[in-house]
């Protein structure tokens, strides 16, 4: 008999033959039937899985999941995404299946296909997935050798999934397979028990892609969709979408002013216009006052790093496809990386390939006798690196933290002087790939609100502390409280990680402990950790209902390792500090950019790029006019006047379309009584008050960094997983 454990610790037994779904039914039929999937610890799998296969300890910790549940909506998603593809199989000849994962809000999968799918396919597709679901059919799940794998795939034709068998998948013995109906595909699942537990889907967009991301590879094409356990939720959902629409920050940016990219700077590069530059600039100054009031010192680090000291930090090229490449000093430099880099590949080169690459190098003036006397692909490789090494290579900064670590190491430090907490506005660049851009939000160069805090263990706790609480004050002051943390841990099966275990368990129990004491709603993510460390990510959602990823906090044992850094200690012997990377608002730019959708652009009054805009009614009241924004100005406010000919009424309708917070209406009657007939964006007219208690109330909203209004009603939606996977090989 298996010993299985239930969510509320009662522990059942059950035959040999048990599966999820077997267990449900012998608590209840009700149940039973709404049984979508299972998570045996922190696995998710078929509701049909045969337990007695859960190589875990005894007894299984056994979680019954239904649609009450996030991580059933990741489940039938994915199945969607197989429903998806089963129905452009059905439409169209010829297709070719790549992949098809989850996404936040929903799926897509790539396929290879002569037809260019369009929008209005849509309708096509949707109504054979109608009657695909309609007919209930389950996915049975089913795993065979790697050269029956192989031969499957070929008897379907499917040539891309025999290239990843043979490439991706090369360590695998067994692959395994769902069957739903005539429809294969290789996958490991999990999948909802039948297809007739999809109640609502909608395909979305459709867009190009490549193979494995591969600019050289077959050019695919990418059907998106959504799915949902009910119709109330999709509409909630794709109501949220339309309200989005509204507020997308490309559209207001470009109204408003705010920024620009353009294809003579180059795609992901930022240029922040005044109006923008002027937010940028009071969340810096709100920041930088808050930072230097908390005893944090100001640095500087320049934009170009040698790559020894990134390799030195493990940035590279453990990143090296998310970086710009390497600026070279030398001529040849390019070349040697290339040439290494393809010697280093599955392909590799042949001997005509490498002839070439040499005589092409010797004429740049490459010269190596080490690589002329290497006989080994491995002694090549390291000859070409160590020429490398001997010429000057350089990266645009592609973090800030190793700078940081090397201004540490300026001067000895004693235990005395720590912690010492570092704070820069440094600019970085990532080179992301062209589809993933999206505005402010996606950019290849950014700056970041970037500090680094060098304590002694001892410290880590309270110094991770004053870090959540720096975070949380920061999102609060611009009106952000619906938040929660996700604790990102490593994944103790992956080799990405560097550093010990016991560095590693010290850093994920200190900052569980902080967040247990913080009483900060927060949820564990295995595999989300940084490759140095854990971190604490918050999750904002906005007025909308939308999560974004903003600050994050993160706790690093292994990069002063890596640097050697050291202090004294009262002992007067060397000990090595610990690292805390923190950055409230993650990115300026994506900040800035999620902060214009929150708002619609109708930003709150300290942050307003205009705060009051002056309308005379004629000629005649100019010289006041003049006169008030002078004083506004000298108070600290951000004013215009509006001097234009037009009349009043047009006057109000510009300011209002240009979300300006206020405007201070003038007459020949304001104008003799010294008063401002002052109007409020959100409200309207307020009457008309003294230009000093008019001042006074402005100040009062701009210190207490007052938020009016975001949205009247905000949209609901149901809660989406903490985090989603591919589900694929």
């Amino acid at each position: 008999m298996l010993q299985i454990s239930l969510p509320d610790g009662t522990v059942v037994s059950h035959p040999e033959t048990a599966t999820p779904l077997s267990v449900a039914e012998s608590i209840g039929s009700r149940l039973a039937k709404a049984v979508v999937a299972a998570k045996l610890g922190d696995r998710i799998v078929d509701a049909t899985f045969p337990l007695r296969s859960y190589a875990g300890p005894s007894p299984i910790p056994l979680r019954l999941l239904t649609e009450r549940d996030p991580e059933a909506l990741d489940v039938l998603r994915h199945s969607c995404a197989h429903v998806m593809a089963r129905a452009v199989m059905r439409l169209y000849p010829d297709v070719s299946l790549a992949f098809g994962p989850t996404i936040t809000n929903g799926y897509y999968y790539d396929f290879l296909l002569p037809h260019k799918l369009s929008e209005d396919d849509f309708a096509k597709i949707e109504q054979e997935m109608a009657a695909i679901i309609a007919k209930e059919e389950p996915f049975e799940q089913f795993s065979l050798p790697r050269t029956d794998a192989v031969a499957l795939c070929n008897d379907m034709n499917q040539l891309l999934k025999v290239e990843h068998i043979e490439t991706g998948l090369a360590s695998h013995d067994s692959l395994g397979f769902y069957r739903q109906g005539e429809f294969v595909d290789l996958c490991r699942g999990p999948h909802i028990p039948d297809a007739g537990r999809i109640k609502a889907f909608k395909l979305m967009s459709v867009a190009g892609s490549h193979w494995k991301g591969d600019m050289n590879g077959p050019h695919l094409q990418r059907l998106y969709g959504t799915a949902w356990f009910s119709p109330k939720d999709m509409q909630a959902y794709l109501d949220q979408l339309e309200e989005a629409k509204k507020r997308d920050h490309r559209v207001i940016g470009k109204k408003l002013g705010l920024f620009q990219i353009t294809p003579d700077v180059g795609q992901g590069m930022c240029l922040w216009l005044p109006k923008g530059a002027r937010v940028r600039s009071l969340l810096e100054d709100f920041l930088r006052k808050e930072m230097l009031r908390r005893g944090y010192e100001p640095v500087y680090s320049p934009h170009l790093g040698r790559v020894e000291m990134y390799e030195t930090s493990g940035h590279f090229p453990y990143y090296r496809d998310s970086q710009f490449p390497p600026l070279f000093v030398h001529d040849a430099g390019a070349l040697v990386d290339a040439w290494s880099r393809r010697l280093s590949s599955e392909e590799g080169l042949n001997a005509a390939q490498e002839s070439h690459f040499l005589q092409a190098a010797e004429i740049l003036g490459f010269r190596s006798e080490a690589y002329r006397q290497a006989s080994t692909k491995e002694a090549k490789i390291a000859s070409l690196n160590e020429w490398q090494r001997q010429h000057e290579r350089f990266l645009v900064k592609p973090m800030n933290c190793p700078h940081h670590c090397n201004i540490y190491k300026a001067q000895p430090r004693s235990y005395r002087d720590l912690p010492l907490r570092l704070f820069e506005f440094g600019t970085v660049y990532r080179y992301e790939q062209t589809g993933e851009l999206n505005g402010m939000l996606r950019v290849r160069g950014l700056t970041q609100d970037d500090a680094h805090i060098f304590c002694t263990a001892d410290q880590v706790e309270q110094e991770f502390r004053s870090t959540i609480d720096l975070t949380r004050f920061v999102l609060e002051s611009v009106g952000l409280q619906d938040y929660r943390v996700q604790l990102s841990l490593r994944d103790p099966k992956s080799d990405k990680y560097v550093g010990s275990e016991e560095n590693w368990q010290k850093a994920e129990a200190a900052l569980r402990n902080v967040l247990k004491e913080s009483g900060l709603p927060y949820s564990e993510a295995e595999g989300e950790a940084a490759f140095y460390g854990p971190k604490a990510d918050f999750m904002v959602r906005d007025c909308i209902g939308r999560q974004w990823q903003l600050g994050t906090v993160q706790l690093d044992y292994n990069l002063p390792e890596r640097f050697q850094l050291e202090y004294t200690g009262a002992d007067n012997k060397a000990h090595r500090p610990v690292m805390i990377h923190r950055a409230p608002f993650g990115s300026m730019e994506r900040f800035v950019g999620m902060l214009t959708e929150h708002f619609a652009g109708a930003f709150p009054m300290w942050l307003a790029p205009e705060q009051i805009r002056i309308c005379p009614l004629s000629e005649k009241t100019n010289d006041y006019a003049q006169e008030l924004e002078r004083r506004f100005t000298d108070a600290g406010f951000r004013v215009t006047t509006d001097l234009r000919g037009a009349k009043v009424q047009a006057k109000i309708r510009d300011a209002q379309l240009d979300l300006i917070p206020y405007m201070a209406i003038i007459g020949p009657r304001e104008a003799e009584a010294g008063l401002i007939a002052l109007r409020d964006r959100i409200e309207g007219d307020i009457g008309a008050k003294p230009i000093d208690e008019v001042l006074a109330m402005l100040q009062s909203e701009v210190a207490t960094r007052r938020i009016r209004q975001t949205l009247a009603k905000p949209a609901t939606q149901a809660e989406e997983p903490t985090h989603t996977t591919s589900h694929e090989y």
